[in-house]
């Protein structure tokens, strides 16, 4: 064998690898539309950190929705081992990602910048396959139900009205909103819900970890008194046992969910003994990577999935989600995700339909987000 013949050999990429040949990541605040608050938590800004992974002609992109601290560890451990791996196999690279992040802390930051790379990984590998990422992942249902998120608790009656009137009128026939900060008022807030979107539209609600076991007990009583049928975090989720008394004991018809808060599988599997309808936030578990496998948890439960927020992405991996039920279309989310990005989808009669004509998540990053970017 010639020499310069046995060296090409010897540096050719393997038949069907394609190295990604660079990364980089910003960091962008979005100012929301007034104050808003829950039950425990009050805000005015979003921040979310978008990472982009280049292969061949193509460049993949990825979010969450977290701090400039994400950013930076993103830059300081992540983008090296991003680059030169293969950008089609995606869940190899996320393996990768989680073991170099082991001594820096998987949890909290280190989740949220794992799943924004993750996330960014599978949008370039469907991207360079010229296919949605729903169908790569692949899909399973055509389309996911949405449920119209946000009634924050210091909406005035007004206000609060005409945002659950509009997502009903819009077609969305299943609306949430937050509680517990004020719980003597919430009966009010529930009757005032109740008549605007009608006696037919599904009506949830989330307190975000505001009570104790005993007054989520109490207040799920009220609650089903105006047909509320999902109650979400009615005690914090690491109140592991709490979540399961209220499970067991609260009124038939309301169903339990909780997990937007959990940053990877074992916490998943652990908190969906505790529930009847598990979450999991796509931009905080792990990514698509391990979305994906939370189904493989409801389905050797038979429990039902339901995505946190993200709409823009939760759709194209809630399609590949057999047990998934519906997607939180989060207000401030819906906002945010058409400031950022080309490619949003719009419900259509209440679901989230991915295009199948439009290579990966059909998102890319707008010239004008410049304007909210600081870092």
């Amino acid at each position: 064998m010639a020499p310069q013949v046995a060296e090409a050999e010897r540096t050719a990429e393997p038949a069907g690898r394609i190295p990604i040949v660079g990364a980089d990541v910003r960091a962008f605040t979005i100012p929301i539309d007034g104050a808003e608050s829950d039950g425990t938590l009050t805000w005015d800004e979003t921040a979310a950190v978008v990472v982009t992974a280049h292969a061949g002609a193509e460049r993949g992109l990825g979010y969450t929705y977290g701090d400039q601290a994400v950013a930076a560890l993103v830059e300081s451990k992540l983008i090296g081992l991003i680059e030169g791996g293969d950008a089609m196999r995606p869940a190899a690279i996320s393996a990768a990602i989680q073991t170099q992040l082991r001594n820096a802390g998987r949890p909290g930051v280190g989740a949220m910048a794992a799943s924004a790379v993750d996330i960014a990984l599978w949008d370039l590998k469907a991207r360079l396959l010229g296919l949605s990422l729903a169908d790569v992942l692949p899909r399973f249902h055509e389309r996911v139900p949405i449920y119209g998120s946000g009634g924050f608790t210091n909406y005035a009656p007004d206000r609060l009205a005409g945002q659950l009137r509009g997502w009903v009128e819009s077609g969305i026939p299943r609306v949430k909103i937050k509680v517990g900060r004020s719980p003597e008022s919430d009966p009010e807030r529930l009757e005032l819900a109740r008549e605007t979107i009608g006696p037919d539209a599904e009506l949830f609600v989330d307190a975000n970890g505001a009570f104790t076991p005993k007054q989520a007990l109490l207040w799920a009583e009220r609650y089903a008194e105006h047909g509320v049928s999902y109650f979400e975090e009615p005690v914090s989720s690491e109140d592991r046992d709490g979540l399961r008394l209220v499970r067991e004991r609260g009124p038939a018809g309301v169903a339990i969910a909780a997990g937007e808060y959990e940053w990877d599988l074992p916490q998943l599997r652990d908190l969906a003994d505790c529930v009847d309808i598990l979450q999991a936030d796509v931009t905080r578990c792990g990514g698509i990577t391990n979305m994906l496998r939370a189904d493989g948890i409801c389905k050797a439960r038979n429990m039902a999935f339901s995505a946190h927020c993200a709409p823009a992405l939760s759709a194209h991996v809630c399609a590949a989600i057999e047990t998934c039920v519906h997607i939180e279309y989060f207000h401030d989310h819906v906002r945010v995700e058409r400031e950022l990005f080309d490619g949003t989808l719009d419900p259509e009669d209440g679901c989230l339909r991915p295009d199948p004509s439009a290579p990966g998540h059909g998102l890319t990053l707008k010239d004008s987000a410049r304007d909210y970017e600081v870092r």
